[in-house]
């Protein structure tokens, strides 16, 4: 039907020809059809635009609506850049008509297109030459086939495109969720972990999974101490924390942890693949089977500490592993471990070159020289603790002197190397003597730490002999020496050790007095602990220690033990020294204590022919009131048991500042011991004073439980607020 309707297509009329100057067909009306073509120009219509059978026929013959406007029938969606609306739509005369296939056989084109006139393009004009409205349609931009700007969408000269301005509008970004946990890096969340204790790490791995795996990771078990919590973990969770931190792990203190008994028959082989990088071992109060012990030393050759202290599974088997597989040992304790013996020991003095601390307590097996000689060849070791051993001078003299030494002949001692040994403890050998002790004289320069505590046979010529020559001693422990004068405590503080001093132990030397205390309490300056328990020393003692103290200065710190003193069973020590003590400790200088005073004005006047006359008048601006001011350090006093509770109230107080509380708590402590010692006395009046000594007593109870609801209401050498007297009542002591 195509066909046939382009062979019948009409030309139009002649005489229509293009406006060269503006490109504009003029508009001219078709002439009317009649029967058959005009029903397939009907029908053409209907094809090219369905919209327009709504209009009527009326509306699409002519191209005019009702409103004087312009129709658009159709578009042209083809390539060209602009094609006028034509006046029939149907395919066969859109394509062709205006884009004719010349190669087509029997095709002549249609008529009239030799004068340029395509008799299918509907031309749309205004109804009169003078009305000012656009002549052209703009084709819309949405149905433009290109972008704007390219080749194809040319506008034809004379034709006005509208512009619009094109807005970009961005796509919005999705909103990237920040997570401050995950988000971190794992290096830093780990470094987080560090700060947390093993209770806390523990307690932290319940959070999630991935909590669990970085509180289990082996950078942060590298240390395994229980010596805190080794009755309160479970050996399930010991297990965990040991096989978790494997290759990480350098320091295992498995102290005490005596849960680990079965775990250690079942994953000790485990444990010991694992942790191949230990460095310090400890397993000292805990339970394990030698097998276990054997294959954890065996595969750890980088162990330098070891302490299996009161194992009953270590023996002189377990001495020599340690000998073949720990090259690097430095520190060894295998005190009272009663199957280990000396000849076990001698193995590891001669395999292992750099051991410095051997702690042997209660091995035997000391009295064979064969042992001291090899630790006097390898000279090496810097603490040797040899405490209820079978030691004797001979093998003392060994350990010193070694093997025949040769002998100056001015001085008459040994010539050898100096030890460099810096504690040595003696106690309860009782085979040593002064002989054996003398040997340390002149051969030991560094030592600092000697406890000869407990060594019945030991007198005043060998102990002053190795003071003498040891001038950077620190610790010495003198316990229990019955044949010890005052004469080795003259010359402690003659000695060069005096200013290095610090702890002095000389209990139950009850030949010991003031005599040879009040010496030491003033050269030795530097002193932290003095233990005198059992011994003759008196209130001369301690006023001169208080005295000491004081000397250490004053400042506006809270103070801190300086001195701990051990004094009770003292039969010379009374409840006047010890206040002696306490005084000292609350005790602030006079110039510290003086309260802020007005200001006095003193002005004169004088007037002619009059007498001069003064006025005073007080200031109403203080003057600044001085910063509170504690002492430095104090005394902490360990003291007859019925004294104690007081005493140690009394240091709580002083240590946290309170010193005006610490003064009241002194003087009416002070006043309840007169009133006791007088309520003890026989004689007349024993009645009436022990009446006024329950009176005294009740007053410092009471006063006590109002110093405690009342902290600013006692009265010291800072002031405080003043008590009102109780009228009518008489002296508490007189």
């Amino acid at each position: 039907m195509a066909s046939q309707v382009s062979d019948e297509i009409l030309p139009s009329p002649v005489g229509i020809s293009p406006n060269s100057s503006t490109g504009q067909i003029p508009l001219e009306q078709p002439p009317k059809l009649k029967g058959r073509q005009k029903l397939l120009q009907s029908l053409q219509r209907m094809s090219s635009s369905p919209t327009l059978t709504r209009r009527g026929r009326s509306a699409s013959t002519t191209g005019y609506r009702r409103d004087n406007k312009a129709s658009l029938s159709c578009v042209s969606l083809s390539s060209t850049p602009y094609s006028p609306c034509l006046g029939n739509g149907s395919s066969s005369q859109l394509y062709g008509g205006l884009h004719p296939r010349p190669g087509t056989p029997g095709y002549a084109g249609p008529p009239g297109e030799a004068q340029g006139v395509n008799p299918r393009i509907r031309l749309v004009e205004t109804e009169g030459p003078s009305v000012s409205v656009p002549r052209t349609v703009p084709l819309p931009f949405d149905m433009r086939p290109a972008s704007r700007g390219s080749p194809r969408t040319a506008t034809p000269v004379g034709v006005k495109v509208e512009e619009e301005v094109e807005v970009v509008v961005p796509e919005p970004q999705p909103v990237k969720s920040f997570d401050f946990w995950d988000d971190m890096p794992r290096e830093i969340r780990m470094a987080i972990f560090r700060h947390l204790t093993p209770q806390e790490l523990v307690r932290c791995s319940a959070v999630s999974k991935s909590w669990s795996e970085m509180c289990y990771d082996g950078q942060l078990w590298s240390t395994v101490d229980t010596t805190e919590y080794y009755s309160k973990i479970p050996s399930d969770v010991l297990v965990k924390l040991i096989t978790s931190g494997g290759p990480f792990v350098r320091d295992l203190n498995l102290i005490g942890c005596i849960q680990m008994r079965e775990k250690w028959s079942s994953d000790g082989e485990r444990i010991s693949d694992l942790c191949r990088n230990v460095v310090n071992f400890s397993l000292e109060g805990s339970r394990i089977d030698g097998a276990s012990i054997y294959s954890f030393l065996l595969r750890n050759p980088r162990l330098k500490n070891i302490n299996v202290s009161g194992l009953s599974s270590v023996t002189n088997s377990a001495m020599k592993v340690i000998a073949r597989s720990c090259p690097q040992l430095e520190t060894l304790n295998v005190s009272w471990c009663n199957k280990v013996h000396t000849s076990g020991l001698l193995r590891i003095v001669q395999f292992c070159e750099q051991l410095k601390d051997l702690r042997a307590s209660e091995i035997r097996g000391f009295n064979d020289e064969k042992f001291t000689l090899a630790l006097f060849e390898r000279n090496t070791l810097e603490r040797l603790i040899m405490s209820r051993t079978d030691l004797t001078d001979q093998s003392l003299k060994s350990l010193i002197h070694g093997e025949s030494p040769p002998i100056d002949v001015l001085t008459d001692r040994p010539v050898v190397p100096p030890r460099r040994f810096r504690h040595l403890d003696f106690r309860q050998c009782t085979e040593v003597t002064d002989a054996g002790l003398k040997s340390l004289a002149h051969n030991v320069p560094d030592l600092e730490g000697l406890q000869v505590s407990q060594c019945p046979e030991l007198t005043d010529a060998s102990v002053t002999e190795v003071i003498r020559t040891t001038p950077k001693l620190s610790h010495l422990e003198l316990e229990d020496l019955e044949n010890l004068t005052n004469n080795t405590l003259v010359k402690l503080a003659e000695s060069p050790c005096a200013q290095t001093l610090e702890h002095l132990n000389i209990s139950f030397c009850e030949s010991l007095s003031d005599s040879g205390m009040l010496p030491v309490m003033k050269s030795c300056s530097n002193l932290r602990s003095v233990e005198m328990d059992n011994t003759r020393v008196s209130d001369l003692t301690l006023m001169e220690a208080s005295y000491r103290i004081r000397r250490r200065g004053y400042s506006d710190e809270i103070p801190q033990v300086g001195m701990r003193l051990v004094i009770f069973d003292c039969a010379n020590i009374t409840w006047a020294g010890v206040r002696e003590v306490l005084s000292s400790n609350a005790y602030i200088p006079r110039a510290s204590r003086k309260a802020t005073q007005p200001v006095v004005t003193v002005t004169q006047t004088s007037d002619p022919g009059s007498s001069t006359s003064t006025f005073v008048t007080p200031s109403s601006t203080p003057s600044p009131s001085p910063s509170p001011t504690y002492p430095n350090e104090i005394i902490q006093l360990k003291c007859f048991y019925g004294w104690q509770m007081t005493v140690d109230e009394h240091t709580k107080r002083v240590l946290r500042g309170d010193l005006t509380s610490a003064s009241r708590l002194d003087r009416k402590w002070a006043d309840y011991m007169m009133a006791t010692e007088e309520a003890g006395a026989g004689g007349a009046g024993a009645r009436r004073r022990r009446r006024r000594a329950r009176e005294a007593e009740r007053l410092y109870n009471a006063d006590e439980e109002e110093d405690d609801a009342y902290p600013g209401g006692a009265v010291s050498a800072l002031g405080g607020r003043r008590r009102r007297a109780q009228s009518g009542g008489s002296c508490l002591v007189m």
